[in-house]
């Protein structure tokens, strides 16, 4: 849900921007007079020396009781909704690397992204198992925590699988990386499917 919403964001915030650098950037470089067009009526700005923000509309509402406090209430939702996106971008950090004990006193070091296609083919392949996202996070290599989605076809019992998931994947690449422990968060869900037709 949250590269959704990141790219719901991005594509929103490049557009406006692009709106907004194009209504600015027409009547500025003089484009209407040089290619010969007439700009709508509707156009915020009308020629190159158009200011983006009049005197007048920047004092406009500043003596109204209303104004101040709607305009904390918006900066403050702004404020609180960029530091959730930021929260969850920390949150989200896949690890690149797990330090592996090798038993020679050396250690090796272990790809995140290998780690993790092992563990989602490992869950795959389990019957009633029709999907599996893996992502491996942490502040330090030496301690990963993984975050699996499991997407269970209508005949498979969650208990089961959950448990069997645990008892097999998790432990075994708890035992391949040489971790003490390998806590994980694992959500299930049911794939989609149509109704079935009763004739």
């Amino acid at each position: 849900m949250l590269r959704t919403v990141n790219r719901v964001l991005l594509g929103l915030a490049g557009l406006g921007l692009l709106a907004l650098g194009g209504a600015v950037l027409v009547p500025a470089l003089d484009l209407p007079r040089r290619w010969g067009f007439a700009l709508p009526g509707w156009w915020p700005f009308k020629g190159p020396d158009d200011v983006v923000l009049s005197e007048a509309g920047r004092t406009r509402w500043r003596d109204e009781g209303w104004w101040w406090p709607v305009v904390f209430a918006v900066l403050g939702v702004l404020l609180a909704l960029m530091l959730w996106w930021l929260l969850a971008q920390l949150r989200r950090r896949r690890l690149g690397e797990v330090l592996v004990d090798s038993g020679d006193g050396e250690g090796a070091v272990l790809r995140g992204r290998a780690l993790e296609g092992v563990l989602a083919a490992q869950a795959r392949s389990m019957d009633g198992v029709a999907g599996a996202d893996v992502l491996l996070s942490g502040r330090r290599r030496t301690q990963p925590r993984a975050r699996v989605g499991l997407v269970l076809e209508p005949h498979a019992g969650p208990a089961e699988t959950l448990a069997r998931f645990t008892d097999e994947g998790l432990a075994h690449a708890r035992r391949s990386a040489g971790l003490d422990r390998l806590p994980a968060e694992v959500r299930i869900r049911e794939v989609r499917h149509g109704a079935e037709r009763v004739t």
